[in-house]
């Protein structure tokens, strides 16, 4: 029978036939599909004619069509609805598909021909976004080694190789621990508990086959769990469950990961001729060195640190008017937080969740889009990866622009955090191809028969990926290479953290927020009560986030540490983490940086993104409108639309008339005295 992964994708939108999708057709269709563009470069490279524009970028870009379908599948399922087949499938093709990657970026063939018309494009008459696409594929060969001597680019390979099935394992490891823990919680362990918490730990029960109530992993879930059990000892279980997440000892600690792929990558940073890896990373990104990294972070941190010692003060106070001695622990923060914004901004996490449910704020996300960009959502009903998910045709003006598949339920299946992937991306090169994109969030699942209900934390997730989404479905390009998501690593959350704004539009909430049951508004007292707290606990969000990046970064700045753990208390020590909070990913589950190499010395890039979230929204502002179609369609032109065709600050200038500085960023976390 012909493999479904193979065969022509006929069906609407012509998606992936999910249905017919079987585990055991994944390696085969890899090795075709690996075949057939190990072919295509081949034919690439040793092309008899002189190179040209078409017959070696653009081919290049076509020539692995069936690898990266077969990919796009594969690896959107593998993080979303892992199976021990597809787990093991993972592994194999960690350094397969890292050895076909060196392939192609270290031939010297193909090397020889980019850099032919890299020395020739003045005469080539390039669009300037083919002049774009050229010069970033000629930057990707360079620090992929493809410059260096045959003894370099062999060593490069072994080093791309073991790092993917490094980074592989960390992802699983991470997975599996995350999975194997759960606490069983007894009538008397819920006393105290809001209702939807005691709902999600009735779902989580029985998403794993068991009886009665558990407590997982699950950050939608151990999260509301610290912020309002009274049983001190049982947030203790949970909190120090939490964070030793990687470093339990056994087959899936990934302590001994980290370190050796740290050495990789700083031995890949010096094959290439950079002093560390931080600084090879770092040169195409906006921030350009470690040292403009540390700058900005540390003029967060000393102001966010000042503000978290006071609020732990306070903190401290609360616990030990309840007549409990000693310190403020990391279990107990959240706990006395919760009660002092209910005692000072009227706040009740149970009583605003039932203005949050799910479809309501997909339904708010949708309709932010719709008038900011036109865009339609219409629901599918169509077989899926999993029966959790579900899609939507996005259109604009009766024109196709995009399939939407949201997936936001935690499972053990999926590995923790939220993201946004594609199966398809957009390019018109070949013709028109319209994306399918994914929004995967890990919201705690409702009893049977029950609404979702998201935390306002949650729907902010909600909108930060939808932005994401946005971004690619919203993408005009002719070429995949710099369509969609592919610009600098700290200038992709901008879309994302921007679209967040629109959440805290009075006139989005007045719509959209509306409790579950009644259907009644969220009474304007509460809703401007949230608002005015939006700032609350912010010592303590950037603390987190800081510490994180500031430990991202001393690992890669200089020599790899023999010992991370003993890097990074070193880090939190010298920079003084106040003793109630840790840091927001410690190392043995800080997959953000050890998963891949995507935000390894980038975890920085959400605060580089926010100094212009901040001050995009400014240009709404300015306009005198959340919604203003002159500026919502600059928006589109120069960013959401523009992907990677220039530098990150042309286009952020092209849109804004400027660069912005930190103190739009300090003002909107609160972290700076008013005026």
């Amino acid at each position: 029978m012909t493999n479904p992964l193979l065969a022509p994708w006929t069906g609407d939108f012509s998606l992936p036939p999910f249905a017919a999708i079987r585990d055991a057709d994944f390696a085969p269709a890899f090795e075709a599909a690996l075949a057939e563009a190990r072919e295509n470069v081949a034919a690439i490279a040793g092309a008899a004619e002189a190179p040209t524009f078409a017959n070696t970028i653009e081919a290049l870009e076509l020539a692995r069509d069936a690898l990266d379908r077969v990919a796009g599948v594969f690896y959107n399922l593998a993080g979303a609805d892992s199976t021990p087949a597809r787990e093991a499938l993972q592994r194999d093709l960690a350094p397969k598909m890292a050895a076909f990657a060196s392939e192609v970026t270290t031939h010297a063939g193909l090397f020889a021909r980019i850099e032919a018309l890299w020395q020739g494009r003045d005469g080539l008459r390039l669009t300037a976004e083919q002049g774009r696409v050229l010069e970033l594929y000629r930057r990707m060969f360079v620090r992929a080694g493809a410059a260096l001597d045959a003894a370099g680019r062999a060593r490069m390979a072994g080093v791309t190789a073991r790092l993917a099935v490094l980074s592989t394992a960390f992802t699983q490891n991470l997975l599996a621990d995350e999975r194997d823990w759960a606490m069983p919680l007894s009538g008397a362990d819920l006393e105290g508990l809001p209702d939807f918490v005691v709902a999600g730990a009735k779902a989580a029960a029985e998403e794993r086959g068991q009886e009665g109530h558990v407590l997982t992993l699950s950050r939608s879930l151990v999260v509301p769990f610290l912020q309002f059990s009274p049983r001190r000892d049982l947030r203790e279980r949970a909190c120090r469950a939490w964070v030793a997440r990687g470093a339990n000892g056994g087959a899936t600690d990934n302590r001994a990961l980290a370190a050796e792929i740290l050495k990789l990558r700083e031995e890949r940073a010096r094959l290439l001729g950079y002093e560390s890896f931080a600084a090879y990373k770092l040169e195409p990104e906006m921030a350009k060195t470690p040292g403009n990294v540390r700058d900005l972070l540390m003029r967060v941190w000393a102001p966010a640190r000042r503000k978290a010692e006071a609020d732990a003060g306070v903190l401290t106070g609360m616990l030990q008017a309840e007549g409990i001695n000693g310190d403020l622990e990391a279990w107990d923060w959240r706990y006395y937080s919760e009660k002092r914004r209910k005692a000072e901004h009227d706040l009740d996490e149970a009583e605003l969740k039932p203005y949050f449910g799910l479809d309501a704020m997909i339904g708010a996300a949708f309709d932010c889009a719709g008038r900011l960009f036109r865009l339609e959502f219409r629901p599918l009903d169509m077989a899926l990866y999993h029966p959790d998910a579900r899609a939507w045709e996005v259109t604009r003006d009766g024109r196709h622009v995009a399939v939407f598949i949201g997936d936001y339920f935690a499972r053990a299946s999926k590995r923790s955090g939220a993201w946004c992937s594609t199966f398809r991306g957009q390019r018109k090169l070949g013709g028109d191809q319209r994306p399918v994109v994914v929004n995967v969030c890990n919201f705690a699942k409702p009893a049977k028969g029950e609404p979702a209900l998201l935390s306002w934390d949650d729907a902010r997730t909600l909108f930060h990926e939808f932005g994401h989404a946005l971004h690619q479905m919203l993408s005009d390009l002719t070429y995949g290479f710099i369509s969609g998501t592919s610009v600098a690593r700290d200038f992709v959350e901008l879309p994302s953290q921007l679209f967040e704004h629109w959440l805290d539009v009075p006139e989005v909430l007045d719509k959209h927020a509306r409790h579950v049951r009644t259907g009644a508004p969220m009474p304007a007292a509460l809703r401007d009560r949230l608002l005015a707290a939006a700032t609350y606990d912010q010592g303590f969000a950037t603390v987190e986030y800081v510490a994180s990046a500031l430990v991202d970064l001393a690992f890669h700045e200089g020599a790899a540490p023999e010992d991370p753990m003993a890097v990074q208390e070193a880090v939190l020590a010298g920079i003084g983490m106040p003793h109630a909070i840790r840091m927001r990913h410690a190392t043995p589950h800080f997959a953000h940086v050890f998963s891949g190499d995507g935000y390894s010395s980038g975890y920085y890039s959400y605060m580089w993104s926010e100094v212009m979230d901040a001050d995009a929204f400014g240009a709404f502002d300015e306009a005198g409108d959340p919604f203003d179609p002159e500026t919502a369609a600059r928006l589109e032109r120069h960013i959401l639309a523009a992907g990677g065709s220039e530098e990150a600050e042309a286009l952020y200038t092209a849109f804004r008339g400027r660069m912005p500085g930190v103190e739009p960023l300090l003002k909107g976390r609160g972290l700076v005295e008013p005026a």
